[in-house]
């Protein structure tokens, strides 16, 4: 459709039908030749009848998610039953154990890790009810999203879309290999099948079950929002009682506000899409962000029609990714935000963005004053959705995900927006406000435990308890593995501490862990089972001292070797997080669980940027992570320890990884401590609770073979009297 200022809607739908009714009906029986099925397949729903029999029965039922073939592979494994509800076993990430971001190929030692668990539980192939795709794959290969946008989108068909060279197409068909391959794996004689299912109600079920809402008897709305699903890229929902309703379906991969964000922040930021994102909203905290001044705000805002009806609609008359990925900006937007960084130059943004310049050279306040125009525009998109909901379903309870979930800035501004006087003003509500909830998960990480939560609840099994932790990836090390990694690395030094299970061991070497950060050492600190999902939360975390202020740049140079414009995050307790951050009212369900997993920015308060100023962003806000003593008694007691220590119970909290993932075993640990120039030495706890402190083995500065590590321990054993050698 045309407007004045525009071009809104696909060019041709039409095509797209078109392609649909001949691909489908193709795929669906290339799909069942190889035991891949449709959702409304004879199969599926044989599989999803015997579901529920067995849940009527009393038995307890294990269901199996899969990615594959998509960003973010990995495996996800629940139980349900009537008594109990649906209870995450685990949710495996494949970019984990290979050491490769966003990986997209078939997650074999995700499964295999899996088969450990099962094992562990003494369940085998034959008890998994079904495996469940997290996208129908089957309408994914349809080619609807580009025809529609025909003929100038054609080219997008020959789009290489991963390092291996293959088109979006192809790549989606080698996902038609899982069954032979999963079947392989569980040493079956035959495939095991795999059922596709809606990508979005995958992300919206899982949400919503692990949120404090699950059993909601009032109405809870649900936004899914990401770059794309199998055809669409918005859907909404409405919940009660555990029981989700789809309300609304975009039915369009361009209208996309995750994909719109993605590109600006790519194409003006220098980095490649799913990197670009974080960064990108890091890097607003330092342009404009006041709509009425900020230069390029008014006429970004531009690349999105505003629908009566809640919905957005991307102007194609500014944007051209919809139809070529090395074109991406069409003349008028080039005449608002300039020419768009060429893939082939990504990923130098240093040479763009240089925030510590303190003149700031003209380049870099105008990217910094896109930055914040695009944040911002972002927002707005995200308060006109959810406004929409509310006013139409009088719900004061949002479950957020989707990808852009992940941006913990307008999040907090939600919560902002929608306070008391907004639900007076439109619904005529006193002391009313909306009440957040986002999923330590939000983005495709989460799917594979999304698809077996999906097809469990809309079975009949009730949702479970709601989320507590983060703590479903893999399973812990061993201290033997810990040791044998220590002998493959090498050129490293080892002090054991001891057993953690006793209380008082614990105390001490969190203390010991407090009395290093104090001193402005850099520490890492590896336990139990990994974190799902893409923060750090004290399972696999690198700790510094937040009262130093230029431990961020310490962080930034010397061992994270990432971009100064990115914040860093703060640990806290309950306590410390209450007195030094204005946690929002909108976030306090069940004891504020919304405030466990680094989802969520918060304001901190005047006197927090002195007390803290590792950890306060450049914007003044934080997104802090609440630690629960009965969730993790290390990080809590470290804490706690450093409030003695520096007078605050709060610590810097990065993710264990040196351009990588967050690592997940105890050898990718130890190459992080190697590569890192400042990491002075890394905790690992065993899953007996055998501790040990480990430092790199290197004199090439500043590394000086864990001199300064051993004088800080000989000073902390003479204050305290004890010896651990």
């Amino acid at each position: 459709m045309a407007r004045k200022f525009g071009v809104y809607g696909a060019a041709r739908p039409w095509l797209g039908d078109l392609a649909d009714a001949i691909m489908l009906p193709i795929m669906k029986r290339y799909g069942e030749r190889h035991q891949f099925y449709l959702p409304t397949s004879g199969y599926a729903q044989e599989r999803m009848a015997t579901l529920r029999q067995q849940l009527e029965r009393g038995a307890e039922v294990y269901l199996l998610g899969i990615t594959s073939c998509t960003h973010n592979s990995g495996v996800g494994l629940v139980s349900a039953s009537l008594k109990d509800g649906v209870r995450l076993i685990t949710n495996n990430e494949e970019e984990r154990f290979v050491g490769v971001k966003h990986y997209t190929k078939y997650p074999e030692q995700s499964i295999e890790v899996l088969r450990e668990q099962m094992a562990q539980l003494g369940i085998g192939p034959a008890d998994i009810h079904a495996c469940i795709a997290t996208f129908d794959i089957v309408r994914c290969c349809s080619p609807r999203a580009i025809l529609e946008e025909g003929p100038a989108s054609l080219p997008l068909l020959l789009t290489q879309e991963d390092s291996d060279g293959d088109l979006i197409t192809q790549r989606f068909l080698k996902f038609f290999s899982g069954p032979r391959a999963l079947g392989e794996q569980f040493g079956m004689s035959k495939p095991f099948p795999i059922i596709g299912a809606r990508h979005h109600d995958n992300h919206a079920y899982f949400s919503l079950a692990a949120s404090p809402f699950a059993r909601s008897a009032e109405p809870v709305i649900i936004t899914v929002i990401d770059g794309a699903g199998d055809d669409n890229a918005i859907s909404l929902y409405m919940a009660q009682h555990g029981r989700v309703k789809l309300l609304y379906d975009n039915r369009s991969m361009f209208d996309s506000l995750g994909l719109l964000y993605s590109c600006i922040s790519s194409t003006q930021g220098g980095w490649t899409e799913l990197s670009s994102e974080g960064r990108y909203m890091g890097a607003a905290a330092w342009g404009n962000n006041d709509r009425l001044t900020n230069p390029y705000y008014r006429q970004l805002r531009q690349l999105v029609y505003f629908g009566n009806n809640g919905q957005i609609y991307l102007n194609r008359a500014l944007a051209n990714w919809h139809r070529s990925v090395h074109r991406p900006y069409t003349p008028m937007l080039k005449e608002i935000l300039g020419e768009p960084i060429a893939r082939k130059d990504m990923w130098n943004p240093d040479a763009i963005l240089n925030v510590e310049d303190v003149q700031h050279a003209e380049i870099t306040r105008d990217r910094v004053d896109k930055a914040a125009a695009t944040q911002m525009l972002f927002e707005d998109v995200l308060f006109h959705i959810v406004g929409h909901l509310i006013r139409t379903t009088g719900s004061n309870k949002l479950v957020l995900t989707g990808g852009t979930a992940l941006n913990c800035l307008a999040n907090m501004k939600l919560l902002e927006h929608f306070d008391e006087h907004y639900y007076e003003r439109y619904l005529g509500c006193n002391n009313t406000r909306l009440h957040l909830w986002v999923p330590p998960t939000p983005g495709d990480a989460g799917t594979p435990m999304g698809a077996a939560y999906h097809v469990a609840m809309a079975n009949g099994a009730p949702p479970g308890e709601p989320l507590r932790h983060a703590f479903y990836c893999g399973i812990p090390a061993s201290s033997a593995a810990i040791e044998q990694a220590l002998e493959s690395v090498g050129d490293l030094g080892c002090l054991r501490l001891g057993n953690l299970s006793d209380v008082g061991r614990r105390g001490v070497i969190a203390d010991l862990m407090a009395y290093i950060v104090s001193k402005n050492g850099v520490i890492g600190l590896f336990q139990g089972v990994a974190e799902t999902g893409p923060r750090a939360l004290g399972h696999r975390s690198i700790l510094a001292n937040p009262c130093n202020a230029e431990i961020r740049t310490i962080l930034n140079q010397l061992v994270k070797f990432r971009e100064a414009v990115r914040p860093l995050a703060p640990m806290a307790t309950y306590q410390a997080a209450h007195h030094l951050f204005e946690l929002s009212p909108g976030a306090a369900c069940d004891n504020y669980n919304a405030y466990n997993y680094m989802v969520l920015t918060v304001r901190a308060r005047p006197e927090s940027a002195h007390l803290i100023p590792a950890v306060v962003h450049k914007d003044g806000t934080a997104r802090v992570q609440i630690v629960r003593p009965e969730i993790d008694p290390l990080a809590y007691a470290y804490l706690k320890a450093m409030g003695r220590r520096v007078g605050v119970e709060v610590s810097v909290n990065t993710s264990l990884n040196v351009g990588s993932p967050i690592v997940q075993t105890p050898a990718q640990a130890l190459q992080t401590l190697k590569r890192s120039k400042g990491m002075h030495a890394l905790f690992l706890v065993g899953a007996d609770k055998q501790a040990f402190l480990v430092w790199h083995r290197s004199n090439v500065p500043p590394k000086d073979d864990g001199q300064q590590l051993r004088r800080w321990l000989n000073a902390w054993q003479e204050e305290i009297d004890i010896s651990l050698i």
